[in-house]
């Protein structure tokens, strides 16, 4: 959703940082999304990184269903692909590169994760418009903003901002040291 060489960006050669046994004991995938994440479901795990999200979700999703690793960066993509290649990851996992300022998706999903990239993302208003596109009627978004990155009035604003296009915020989960809604279309 915006230029790879972007300083705003998370560089593919920090991903090491983004997928380890430390980050695990932290901000463990399964503990975040187990309330969810169900079986059938197309997950859009936006701005994926390395996959420290999607292979969690794609085995709680269990073989039944589709988790969709988006990124801008082929070097992030390129990790996640490493990672599944050859397991039974491969059906489940779909690996996506969006374009500079777009997705560039027209699948319909369930669920989109946003840990910790909205941030980076300049034209916050075109991005939620095109996750609304996309979202299905009872599909929800999950954001999860680090508080380091992101203070208090900035996260409030963007919240206002997202809720102006048509959300509303059903929930604020606790997750370690970052700021979370959770949203759906209003009705």
């Amino acid at each position: 959703m915006s230029q790879e060489s972007n300083s705003r960006i998370c560089p593919v050669e920090y991903a090491g940082g983004l997928d380890n046994s430390f980050r695990r004991l932290l901000q463990d995938p399964r503990k975040i999304l187990k309330p969810y994440i169900q079986k059938g479901m197309t997950v859009l795990d936006m701005g994926c990184g390395p996959g420290f999200f999607s292979i969690e979700i794609a085995n709680m999703l269990a073989g039944s269903g589709k988790v969709i690793s988006a990124d801008m960066q082929d070097g992030m993509l390129e990790k996640v692909q490493r990672k599944i290649r050859g397991t039974e990851l491969e059906q489940t996992i779909s690996i996506h590169k969006c374009e500079s300022d777009r997705i560039g998706l027209s699948e319909k999903v369930d669920f989109v994760l946003l840990f910790y990239m909205v941030h980076e993302v300049p034209d916050q208003v075109k991005l939620f418009t095109e996750l609304k596109s996309i979202l299905k009627p009872a599909g929800k978004i999950y954001i999860i903003e680090p508080k380091f990155h992101v203070p208090k009035s900035a996260f409030e604003l963007m919240t206002a901002k997202i809720k102006s296009l048509g959300f509303e915020i059903t929930e604020s989960p606790k997750v370690f040291f970052s700021r979370t809604v959770l949203l759906t279309i209003k009705n």
